[in-house]
């Protein structure tokens, strides 16, 4: 089971070939695929979204399960923040990854190797 970061879903939907050759197989398999509410919004958040890539977007989102931003989930951002120093979008991402015990898939594995305890699927 995973987590997916924003930039892995990004890359993944430009058909960049290292982010196709690791989320590929696993939207084929049949395991669930975790995102934060923080990624949806990132992912949609472009001025430069074209009607076509919101589209893609809305497509592979049906496709996860996207966990909210609850008080749980805030509690541990937050303390992720605190204490490793990593951006407020990146805490509740890994904080999503945390919860759901799964590994975080992700392109930038530097934002994320100060917390020991996250597990971590590089692209």
């Amino acid at each position: 089971m995973y987590t997916l970061d924003t930039n892995a879903i990004i890359y993944y939907l430009k058909g960049e070939a290292a982010a196709v050759s690791v989320l590929e197989p696993m939207f084929a398999q049949d395991i669930a695929l975790y995102v934060s509410a923080v990624t949806e919004l990132e992912l949609l958040s472009s001025p430069a979204l074209t009607d076509d890539d919101i589209a893609a977007i809305a497509q592979l989102l049906t496709s996860v399960v996207v966990i909210p931003v609850d008080s749980r989930l805030a509690r541990l951002a937050g303390y992720l923040r605190r204490a490793y120093r990593v951006r407020t979008a990146d805490s509740a991402i890994a904080a999503t990854a945390l919860l759901t015990h799964t590994s975080l898939v992700t392109r930038n594995i530097a934002d994320f190797q100060r917390i020991p305890t996250l597990s971590l699927r590089p692209i």
